[in-house]
C-alpha cells in the first residue's frame, strides 16, 4: 500500500481534542483515555494511570498500554478524514512492549503511515510521563473508516 494524502475533505478542519473528549464522555462513560492533541496526520492521547493498570513491580499492564495505542489510532482517524466518527473501526493491531513502564501517566502518539477511502495505517508510540525518547512500547495498526452517514452496525 502505497502512502496517500490523508482523505480530510478541502476546506475541513480537523475535530479539536475538545470535541472529541466531548464524544467520548457522552457516548463511552467508561473510558479514561483521553484526546491530548491533534493535527492532520497525527494524534496524541493521555491516560491517567489508576490502580487497576498496574501489575506486580508497579508496572502499567500491557492492556492499558494496548488500549490506549487503539485510542489514539481511532483519534488519528478523526483528523485524516475531517469528522468524529464513532463507529471507526480497528481492523487490525499489534504491539511490541520494548521496557517497563511506570509512572504516572500513560502517552500515545499515532502517526499516520497510509491513508485511503475506507481505511488508515498508523504507527503508535507509547511512553510514560516525559519520557517521549524512550518509549515501553510501539503498536502498528489499520482501522476502517465507514462511509459516512452509515450509522451504527447491527447488533
Amino acid at each position: 500500500m502505497s502512502a496517500r494524502p490523508p482523505v480530510t475533505p478541502p476546506g475541513t478542519a480537523p475535530p479539536t481534542p475538545e470535541q472529541v473528549n466531548a464524544m467520548v464522555a457522552a457516548q463511552f462513560p467508561g473510558i479514561r483515555n483521553r484526546c491530548d492533541a491533534l493535527g492532520p496526520d497525527w494524534a496524541v492521547a493521555r491516560r491517567e494511570v489508576a490502580p487497576a493498570d498496574i501489575r506486580p513491580g508497579g508496572y502499567i499492564s500491557g492492556p492499558a498500554q494496548f488500549a490506549l495505542a487503539d485510542v489514539a489510532m481511532w483519534f488519528l482517524s478523526f483528523a485524516v478524514i475531517g469528522r468524529i466518527e464513532p463507529m471507526a473501526l480497528t481492523s487490525e493491531l499489534s504491539i511490541r512492549f520494548l521496557r517497563p513502564a511506570q509512572g504516572r501517566v500513560l502517552w500515545a502518539r499515532a502517526a499516520l503511515e497510509s491513508a485511503g477511502r475506507r481505511q488508515i495505517v498508523a504507527s503508535v508510540r507509547i511512553w510514560v510521563d516525559d519520557r517521549e525518547d524512550a518509549p515501553c512500547s510501539v503498536a502498528q495498526g489499520t482501522y476502517v473508516i465507514p462511509r459516512e452517514g452509515t450509522g451504527p452496525l447491527p447488533v
